[in-house]
């Protein structure tokens, strides 16, 4: 303990010494500014253990805007390591120029051996004052996760001079820890908000994720809002769903480290990561109409917005704040590719991945988003080149840095009972087909993509896939058809050719109740690249998969049991890999899937026309 407020001490003195060093550098940078205007996007690294010596990995940032218009950026000082249970402090840095310069690093909470994790701060404008909700747990030395049940609890800080000194912090179970939030519980980690429209303006809002644990196992999983009507003095559970968690250890959701945005009607709306849900989608939301005292219903699994498993943030912006920001990485396999993704309706629909503005193709993960100024939007978020956890970055832009709206994409018919048409993406050629007309794909942007349906997700059912392709390539991954997920842990469906491997792949990879996930592949022993139409099929059937091509089986192998389309984000994709990482080069005809005897997908692929 003694060595802890030492450390604490001679990191102030350096702090201080380091403001009277950085204020020239400040001025400077002012006086640049006056001279020249601002790019539309700019960034820097904000926190990272070699600028900021004294801890070993920087994680979990959080974000917001003083009344003074003064940013304060709080992250997590992890001491030792980069787990999330070790002796882990909060620290903030000051920018009073809009998130050009930065202050020093100061300690808001010291850890002490102990986890002080998970800002939410929210600022107060009608008082000016700064509150910071967080959350406690015992801390670990061996780099393991908290202990099952976990002993978390809530705290609160708050700052009345701009985030310069903060307030011993307060311990909140009696208020925000009731007897059913007894194992696992979180604050945020993203910024709250307060409340600007309706009869409850001026209420404080913040979100919590909470689990129940019974005697002998986790048994529900719980999404809250807390909320404070006399300026953070007192606090109480508002808005509250649960999920419960069945005795083989599955459910359907489980909403968590949730952002939160005010509409203009003055509703709440509340976006979450889903973490091993049965439903569909790693992005889950609801909405609040009162204020934040209840949901209007049960939180609900985007499929087609993909994301990894992974906290994001949202914002609303422009005239009225009518759109909203959502900033999260875009790969639905792995943490990396921060992009920025606009809904123009609330958040009922965003922007698919193709639209969306991509930030860096760096490993990312947890951000923050806040008015910067009057002109910038400001990121701050985990990335490096090597691991996420690498540092925290702090990004300026402005609205016009991101990618116009785009009108509605071209599309393609899809005959399958109570279809919509597919989009068309990039700008695939029609060319002449097997049987009548086809598409032709470019290697770089063509894809097809199905609007999502539930009849889309296969589920353990038998099925069958069928198309037509002609293609030369040589080398790289040619994806034909993809169908769910991505990755070693996700359920999907897909075929490919591989020929530098000579080679053309199906795979289906399950998930069987809360098992491991499982896959089984099947490969010819030719690419079939030969610039000549072949036909091609891929079964589920008998507990078998086959493929065959031109008719003919060329490989089959024992089935796997279980669930084709759960847990992951879900996308229908034709020549395309579903993480945009690999697009086919050749031509397609007659993509179809079946199963029961009904048409699931049916694309002839025999024109494009536009949509109006």
């Amino acid at each position: 303990m003694r060595r802890r407020t030492v450390r604490a001490r001679l990191r102030s003195v350096v702090a201080a010494l380091a403001v009277a060093t950085a204020l020239p550098a400040t001025v400077t940078a002012q006086a640049a500014t006056a001279a020249e205007p601002a790019p539309p996007f700019e960034q820097q690294v904000l926190f990272k253990a070699a600028q900021d010596p004294g801890y070993a990995c920087y994680r979990i940032p959080a974000v917001v805007t003083t009344v003074k218009g003064t940013l304060l950026a709080f992250a997590e000082g992890r001491t030792n390591d980069c787990s999330d249970a070790g002796d882990i402090d909060l620290v903030v840095k000051r920018s009073e120029d809009g998130g050009r310069t930065w202050s020093p690093l100061q300690i808001v909470n010291e850890g002490a051996g102990d986890t002080h994790g998970n800002p939410a701060p929210i600022v107060d404008r009608r008082t000016g004052r700064i509150v910071l909700a967080e959350t406690y747990n015992t801390g670990r030395t061996d780099g393991g996760n908290c202990a099952i049940p976990c002993d978390r609890t809530p705290h609160l800080q708050y700052s009345d001079d701009d985030g310069r000194t903060w307030s011993a912090p307060r311990d909140l179970s009696a208020e925000l820890l009731p007897p059913d939030f007894n194992s696992w519980y979180a604050t945020g980690p993203v910024h709250g908000v307060q409340l600007t429209r309706g009869r409850h303006r001026g209420r404080l809002v913040f979100t919590v994720n909470a689990e129940t644990w019974n005697g002998s196992r986790i048994s529900a999983n719980h999404a809250a809002l807390m909320i404070s009507d006399d300026h953070g003095a007192h606090w109480r559970i508002g808005a509250k769903d649960t999920w419960p968690i069945a005795m083989d250890g599955t459910f359907r959701q489980k909403p968590s480290e949730m952002t939160l945005a005010e509409r203009p009607d003055g509703t709440l709306y509340v976006s979450g990561r889903e973490q091993d849900g049965t439903d569909l989608g790693h992005r889950t939301h609801a909405v609040s109409r009162d204020g934040g005292e209840s949901f209007t219903g049960p939180f609900t699994a985007i499929p087609d917005l993909y994301a990894p498993q992974v906290q994001c943030s949202v914002l609303p912006v422009g005239p009225g704040g009518r759109r909203l920001l959502l900033g999260c990485p875009g790969d639905p396999d792995r943490r990396r590719t921060m992009t920025i993704r606009s809904s123009y309706d609330g958040g009922r629909t965003w922007d698919t991945f193709d639209r969306s503005t991509v930030v860096t193709t760096d490993w990312s993960g947890y951000s923050d988003l806040v008015q910067a100024d009057g002109d910038h939007v400001g990121l701050m978020y985990e990335g490096g080149a090597v691991d996420a956890r690498d540092e925290i970055r702090f990004a300026r832009f402005t609205l016009d840095w991101l990618k116009e709206r785009r009108g509605a994409d071209s599309r393609t018919t899809d005959l399958a009972w109570g279809a919509r048409p597919a989009a068309v993406l990039g700008g695939p050629a029609v060319t002449d087909g097997a049987v009548g007309r086809a598409l032709s794909f470019d290697g770089t942007d063509d894809a097809v993509r199905l609007p999502y349906r539930p009849q889309l997700a296969l589920g353990e059912r038998d099925f069958t896939a069928s198309l037509r392709f002609r293609y030369t390539a040589t080398r790289g991954e040619q994806p034909f058809l993809w169908m769910g997920g991505i990755g070693t842990t996700q359920p999907q469906v897909w075929v490919r050719g591989e020929p530098a491997s000579n080679r053309i792949t199906g795979l289906i990879t399950v998930r069987d109740g809360a098992g491991a996930p499982r896959s089984v592949s099947v490969s010819s022993a030719s690419a079939y690249n030969d610039g000549a139409w072949h036909q091609l099929e891929l079964r589920r059937a008998d507990g078998r998969l086959t493929l065959s091509v031109d008719g003919a089986v060329v490989r089959s192998a024992p089935d796997v049991p279980g669930s084709v389309s759960r847990n992951s984000p879900f996308g229908v994709h034709v020549g395309q890999r579903m993480d945009s990482r690999a697009y086919l080069t050749g031509d397609l005809d007659d993509v179809r899937v079946t199963s029961a005897g009904r048409s699931v997908l049916w694309l002839p692929l025999d024109r494009v026309y536009a949509r109006l």
